[in-house]
Order: C-alpha cells, then sequence, then structure tokens
C-alpha cells in the first residue's frame, strides 16, 4: 500500500510534530540568545575564542552538507518511487513548477525595476590589479560547461562532488524508474529500505536541530568578526542598495502577497521555518540548509511530508529568487560600466536569461557569483569588475539565501495547500 507508515514512524512522527506555543518560545529564545553572545563574542575580538567559534561553525556547515546530499537523493527517490499512475504527484510537480517560476520571474522583474529607477552610479575606470586577478581563472569558464556538468559521468560523481542539480536528476531517474517496476517483493523491498533510510536520516536532522543554537553563535562570531574587518563599499553603494534593496521587497513584500491571496499566513509561516531562516542566513547555502528546511516545515507547519520531501529538494534546486535579482542586476551592471546603454529592451531580455540561469545554479555558498561570472564571460562581456564586487558579496550571499529558502517555504506552504484533500490516506 502507498506511503505506508511503521509503527516506529508514527510514534516518531507523534513525537517530533506539534510543536507548543510555549516550546516554540522557549526555541527562540535560545536563537536570540545565541545571537546576542555570538555578537559579543565577535566584537570581543579574542584571537583564541574567535578560533574555537570558527571551528563549531565549519563543524556545523560540515555535518548539514554531509546530510543534505543524501536527503536531496532519498527524498525525491522516495517520493517519485511512491507515486502511481493515479496519485497526484504530476499535480504536485506541476504547481511546484508554476510556483517557482513564477516567484523567480518576480525576482529578477523587480530586480529591473528597481535597477532602472535607481540608476547605480558607475565604478571608477581604475581598477585595481587585484580586482582583475581575483576573476581571471574564471574567465575561461563557459556556461555551456556548466550546464555539461550538471549530466554525470559516474553513480558516485555527484554525491562526492555535492553537484545538487546532477542528485537530482540521478534521485529523478531512480525515483522514476522504480516507480514503473511491476509490483514485486523486491519492489517493496527497495521502497523499503528507502524509506527507512529517510527516517533515519530525518532522526539526525532532529539531533542537528536541537544544538543548533551552539550553531547560530558560533556563526554570528564569525560573521561579526569579519564584518568588524571592514567592508568597503564605495562606489559601490547604489549597486549594493539596489540588490539589497530587491531581496529585501521580494521577501517582505511581494512572497507575503502571493500567500495572503493563497489565503496563507504569511507570519505564522514565517515563525514556523524560523529555524531553517537561521541557518540559510549564516551558512549562505540553501542546499545545506534543506534537512532543516524539511523537518522546520513539517514539524512547525505540519506540511505533509509526501508534499514537503518532494517539493522542497527540488525547490532547493531550481527556485532561487535572490540568485535571478543578482544576475539580472550585476550583468547589466558590468554592461553598463563597459559603456552599454541599458534600456527598456535589454532590461526586459535579462529578465529571462536571469531567470532560467537562477534555475540552473547550485544551492552552495557562492554559487550564484560564480555562475553569474560564467554566463556573463561567456557572452563576452567585461567581467573584472565582480573582483570589486566581491568583497561585499558576503553580505549579498547571505540575504540571497535567506531569501531562497523563504521563497522555498512559501513554495511548499502553498502546494501543501493546494493538495489538501486530494493526496491518498496515508496507511
Amino acid at each position: 500500500m502507498l506511503f505506508r507508515t511503521s509503527r516506529i514512524h508514527a510514534a516518531a512522527a507523534t513525537a517530533l510534530s506539534k510543536v507548543s506555543g510555549k516550546g516554540r518560545a522557549i526555541t527562540a529564545t535560545l536563537y536570540i540568545g545565541a545571537l546576542i553572545v555570538g555578537s559579543l563574542i565577535g566584537f570581543a575580538g579574542n584571537t583564541d575564542i574567535n578560533a574555537v567559534m570558527d571551528f563549531i561553525a565549519t563543524v556545523f556547515t560540515r555535518l548539514f552538507s554531509f546530510i543534505a546530499v543524501p536527503i536531496i537523493a532519498v527524498s525525491l527517490i522516495s517520493t517519485l518511487a511512491n507515486l502511481s499512475k493515479n496519485s497526484k504527484g504530476g499535480s504536485i510537480f506541476a504547481h511546484t513548477i508554476f510556483y517557482t517560476l513564477l516567484t523567480t520571474i518576480l525576482a529578477a522583474l523587480l530586480g529591473a525595476v528597481l535597477f532602472a529607477v535607481i540608476k547605480p552610479a558607475n565604478v571608477p575606470a581604475a581598477l585595481s590589479s587585484s580586482a582583475a586577478d581575483v576573476v581571471t581563472k574564471y574567465e575561461s569558464l563557459s556556461y555551456l560547461e556548466h550546464i555539461q556538468n550538471i549530466i554525470p559521468n559516474n553513480l558516485l560523481q555527484p554525491f562526492v562532488a555535492g553537484n545538487v542539480l546532477s542528485i537530482l536528476l540521478v534521485a529523478a531517474a531512480f525515483g522514476l524508474g522504480i516507480a514503473t517496476m511491476k509490483e514485486s517483493k523486491n519492489k517493496e523491498a527497495l521502497i523499503s529500505v528507502i524509506s527507512g533510510f529517510q527516517e533515519l536520516l530525518f532522526i539526525l536532522i532532529h539531533w542537528l536541530i536541537n544544538i543548533l543554537p551552539l550553531g547560530i553563535m558560533a556563526f554570528t562570531a564569525q560573521l561579526v568578526t569579519q564584518l568588524e574587518a571592514g567592508i568597503i563599499l564605495g562606489g559601490l553603494a547604489t549597486y549594493f542598495g539596489v540588490v539589497i534593496s530587491s531581496n529585501l521587497i521580494q521577501m517582505f513584500v511581494i512572497l507575503p502577497l502571493i500567500l495572503l491571496l493563497k489565503g496563507l499566513n504569511p507570519i505564522k509561516i514565517a515563525r514556523g521555518m524560523l529555524p531553517a531562516l537561521a541557518v540559510a542566513l549564516f551558512s549562505k547555502s540553501s542546499a545545506g540548509t534543506l534537512p532543516v528546511t524539511m523537518a522546520s516545515a513539517e514539524d512547525n507547519l505540519h506540511v505533509d511530508r509526501r508534499v514537503s520531501r518532494f517539493v522542497l529538494p527540488i525547490c532547493t534546486t531550481i527556485n532561487m529568487n535572490g540568485c535571478a535579482a543578482f544576475i539580472l542586476i550585476t550583468s547589466v551592471y558590468l554592461l553598463q560600466n563597459a559603456g552599454i546603454e541599458i534600456g527598456f529592451s535589454t532590461l526586459l531580455t535579462w529578465v529571462f536569461i536571469a531567470t532560467f540561469a537562477a534555475v540552473g545554479n547550485a544551492g552552495v555558498p557562492m554559487g550564484c557569483y560564480f555562475l553569474t561570472l560564467s554566463l556573463v564571460s561567456s557572452m563576452n562581456i567585461p567581467v573584472t569588475l565582480m573582483g570589486i564586487i566581491l568583497p561585499v558579496y558576503a553580505v549579498i550571499d547571505m540575504i540571497e539565501t535567506s531569501l531562497n529558502v523563504w521563497s522555498d517555504s512559501c513554495v511548499a506552504n502553498i502546494v501543501n495547500k493546494t493538495m489538501q484533500g486530494k493526496l491518498p490516506e496515508e496507511a
């Protein structure tokens, strides 16, 4: 029977779901306390303590990455394998793609509008040699090569390299292959093993969430230390303002409006997704945040696990609102600095280029930066300015990743509400 649930899983689901208001308040207090302590440690500037904070932050980053890679594959394989032709798998996928493209296009369009209105000033022509050196080794990258690298040449390569798009492709192929197998003991055993492994991963995820305040403290201390070193905006102030403004408006205005139109409470959803948003902000990796995103959606907002474990791995890979805005604004800014006049047709063209380029981005730290660099260099656009943008990208990357995870959360909750009453009952 589809989506059968063992007694062990039922007990675990009961224990891990329906977090009380008091429990959420305690969790929020711990997060706030971690932020305060981490900030104080960062401002103190003690070298030895900062080294410990860097160590803890690195450990957490590695642990989330360790779990994220298999959870993407296992969740998608398990969901697709359990979807029969009579189920609503096709409908879930269609709604996921629709809202992913909708939110991503809106993000790119918003970036274009803000660029046209604010008109960021050009950077002085004299670029430091160090800025040129930063991008030299990336200028030869081809965007077509980036797409080509999605196709794996062996089974283990995507998992070893952490190539999220390749993992998604392999998982989709395996999941659909299992779904088309004839009903047999072998198929049932295969699905049982995959489902069991999935539940094991979620137990590990919840263990990590329990000690998450320690990680947030370390991430905060690390960030404050980096910011104290100083970020010089100079002529990039208006460019920086356009990128950040587009992300914040998308985060606090556009996406909440979409939720309200669908009859959902954005404040309630934001509160439930707080652990994921916190991890996204500091880890700067939507793929690395995926385990917390899935757990938050299921435990705090009671999103159907068949929806969350299908929608969120896909969204983490292709739903890049922040990246779409960055690609458009940065690419057009590079064109403007190269002396090319930016008109309506140029901005409109880049809305679509940025949207589809963002879909191909990997949800890893600085993934959008290097994707943009390879994209514009393949179009023979001068890219030396990317070296000057790099010092401010750390802050941009944090906000972008938070926006990406917030958008993923919105899409998952919208699809979940759309599919209510349409999915078969779980046994």
